[in-house]
């Protein structure tokens, strides 16, 4: 009997009447990305199973970064002996004052080189901005399919199949395009995309210089990460030339490494801190439309052009000792999950030429949810005894040893205040908030983000931040996550601590956010 129930649960998750049925025309996932064409499974049940040695992996990176702070209590202890072995008298005798003065001021000198040296500074977040685009480059679904059709550069398959997408995809009317993707007969160009980038990325740096007022010469790291446009020099080289930053700046231009590239960049910027301590660090990520954007047949390639939009985020990070004083976040977990190993994770999602020889971004939808699942498991199974309260790990290891009594799943809402899942699709998103079980107010910094700019790629979790500040639901010693996902495959996340109660609300102009158009 429990074998019949099991195969037909698995009847039920790759059902071939829904890889025949491609994108639904109707219903509240029609036409959705992560939906898409050929979709044979659904996101795995995290209730179902857990994978115990990302359970241990965590506990791993728990004990790995505690040794460091059991260094302090033998620092003191050391201190107290050497200390209390004089006595008053001793210590302010005429012979022995001086001796023992500076004996005392040596070894407190030791302690705290000692301490500063073995233990990393926290890294911060000192402020972060996003990008807005001109007015006129905001763009309606009815407008898109209007001037994609006139664009000649679609036929009517494609044109039908993308207007099915947008009207279930969770897209508003108000985000933005480059108008050169929809030139008739233009060949979108390398200089197409040099000139998007240099409108994001320098814009979005001006808005951060505006919020933090940093001087671009203080910059010693700069890391700029872009999944689709890589060119010769590179982007970073082109903000070191556009700003005559520092000579000696340390600079890294990342990549091909997709939606989930910003946490990695914030990791390498957290690495290169410790290497050059009291520095400051700037990084900025964005996606480039017109690079990625595809002219042609292929149904599956034509759902990234549905669903990217323009935007882009940069971050002011800093490890310096009083760096808490001014920064409005505290780094304190990041966790990284890459599984790239497995065939079907490393071709879900990449660059191919289509029959044509035309380039685009293909979605292997056949696998995605179920790729994407479990990289997702993995990922917060790691990330749970590194931020869940004790009494949530403690009921789940008795439920662990118990084999008679059903797995506990830790209620992960307990660990967050806030979280910001990168809005990929609108089933992306339902997806996530039913397996990690979270309400419509965890989940409305992600749909609201999805919904007036699109998926913006690597920069979208910085969007739904800053959705967060506007309305003002930030308060001091809260705890945001921020998941993210990539191709390769891989699933990030990164938990800030809130330093200061963030209330950027409509009547404080003094910061740049993209979700408080000033009057103008």
């Amino acid at each position: 009997m429990a074998s019949t129930t099991k195969q037909q649960r698995r009847q039920e998750l790759f059902s071939p009447e829904i890889v025949k049925q491609g994108v639904e025309g109707s219903g509240p996932y029609a036409g959705s990305l992560s939906f898409s064409v050929k979709v044979r499974q659904g996101m795995p049940d995290f209730l179902s199973s857990v994978n115990l040695k990302y359970v241990k992996l965590g506990y791993t990176y728990c004990i790995t970064h505690g040794l460091y702070f059991l260094t302090v209590p033998v620092l003191i202890f050391i201190s107290a002996v050497v200390l209390g072995n004089l006595t008053g008298k001793e210590y302010w005798s005429r012979d022995n004052i001086v001796t023992n003065t500076a004996s005392t001021i040596s070894l407190l000198a030791v302690i705290l080189y000692a301490y500063v040296r073995l233990i990393p500074c926290s890294t911060y977040l000192v402020d972060h901005a996003c990008y807005l685009p001109p007015n006129e480059l905001k763009i309606s679904k009815e407008e898109f399919i209007k001037l994609a059709r006139r664009s000649g550069n679609f036929d009517d398959d494609g044109i039908q199949f993308q207007d099915r997408v947008l009207k279930h995809s969770g897209i508003g009317d108000e985000s933005y395009l480059p108008r050169s993707v929809f030139e008739p007969g233009k060949t979108l160009t390398l200089n197409d995309g040099r000139e998007e980038a240099a409108e994001v990325i320098f814009g979005v740096i001006e808005n951060l210089i505006f919020n933090t007022g940093m001087r671009v010469k203080d910059i010693k790291i700069l890391i700029l990460n872009c999944g689709s446009l890589n060119t010769t020099p590179s982007l970073s080289a082109m903000v070191i030339n556009h700003y005559k930053l520092s000579h000696d700046i340390v600079s890294f231009n990342l990549g091909g490494m997709g939606c989930a590239a910003g946490v990695i960049a914030v990791d390498l910027a957290k690495d290169l801190l410790n290497a050059h301590p009291g520095s400051y660090a700037l990084v900025v990520s964005t996606e480039i439309v017109s690079s990625a954007w595809y002219n042609g047949k292929d149904m599956e390639m034509l759902l990234p052009n549905c669903f990217f939009r323009m935007g882009a985020a940069a971050l002011l990070l800093t490890n310096h000792h009083f760096g808490n004083w001014r920064a409005k976040y505290q780094l304190k977990q990041l966790v990284r999950t890459h599984k790239g190993t497995d065939d079907k994770s490393f071709k879900c999602i990449h660059t191919k030429d289509d029959g044509e020889k035309k380039q685009g971004l293909l979605v292997n939808d056949k696998h995605l949810l179920e790729v994407g699942g479990e990289a997702l498991k993995a990922n917060i199974t790691t990330l749970g005894p590194l931020v869940l309260p004790f009494s949530e790990q403690l009921r789940f290891f008795m439920t662990l040893l118990n084999k008679n009594t059903k797995l506990y799943i830790p209620n992960f809402k307990l660990a967050f205040e806030h979280v910001c899942v990168l809005a990929t699709s609108k089933k992306v998103l339902h997806e996530v908030q039913k397996n990690l079980e979270l309400t419509e107010e965890y989940m409305e910094a992600s749909k609201k983000t999805l919904e007036r700019f699109g998926n913006t790629s690597s920069s979208s979790i910085w969007y739904e931040l800053a959705y967060l500040e506007a309305k003002s639901r930030i308060k001091r010693g809260d705890r945001i996550c921020q998941i993210a996902f990539g191709s390769g495959f891989k699933c990030n996340s990164i938990v800030w601590k809130a330093l200061k109660t963030n209330a950027t609300a409509a009547g404080n102009r003094r910061r740049k956010n993209p979700w408080i158009v000033e009057d103008e």
